[in-house]
């Protein structure tokens, strides 16, 4: 069976760059289970309302719904449960770090198989303001009328 390469995207959190400034990234690697690896195989899952923190040296995934495997039988594994992250030590160490400032959290930005191994992007990040956020959705906005325009103007010509 050939090996499985690249980079393959199941889930992102759009929410989280909406509700949140992101401020350092890691790539972490997820302890699953077979059910969960098959239901994601099969692109489902949502990382909306989900959430890392640390415990015991160890940070966990929790929030993050990965449904039951509809195949599945006994073996099945529960949608919410908490799962473990895959870093070095070094990097929990930064973690912890950066979280025991007020107002920093760990949130999931991406799930996704990067060379056959399901692997998730976390980020430590600090809330946004409302007003931050109608600031981030005007400037948006400004940006796709500029690009319209600029369409619109190169198809006059």
């Amino acid at each position: 069976m050939p090996r499985e390469e690249g980079r393959k995207l199941i889930a992102q959190n759009k929410r989280a760059r909406h509700d949140y400034h992101i401020e350092d990234t890691y790539e972490a690697g997820l302890v699953l289970t077979g059910t969960e690896v098959k239901s994601l195989r099969a692109g489902r899952a949502n990382l909306t309302d989900g959430f890392a923190h640390i415990r015991d040296g160890e940070v966990w995934l929790e929030g993050v719904h990965i449904p039951e495997y509809t195949m599945g039988t006994w073996t099945n594994h529960a949608a919410r449960r908490p799962r473990k992250l895959l870093l070095h030590r070094r990097e929990i160490g930064k973690l912890i770090g950066a979280t025991t400032e007020s107002g920093r959290t760990i949130v999931p930005l991406s799930l996704y198989f990067k060379d056959g191994k399901a692997k998730v992007e976390i980020a430590v990040a600090r809330g946004k303001r409302a007003y931050d956020k109608r600031q981030a959705i005007a400037k948006r906005d400004a940006e796709r009328e500029m690009q319209r325009a600029r369409a619109a103007q190169l198809r006059r010509r």
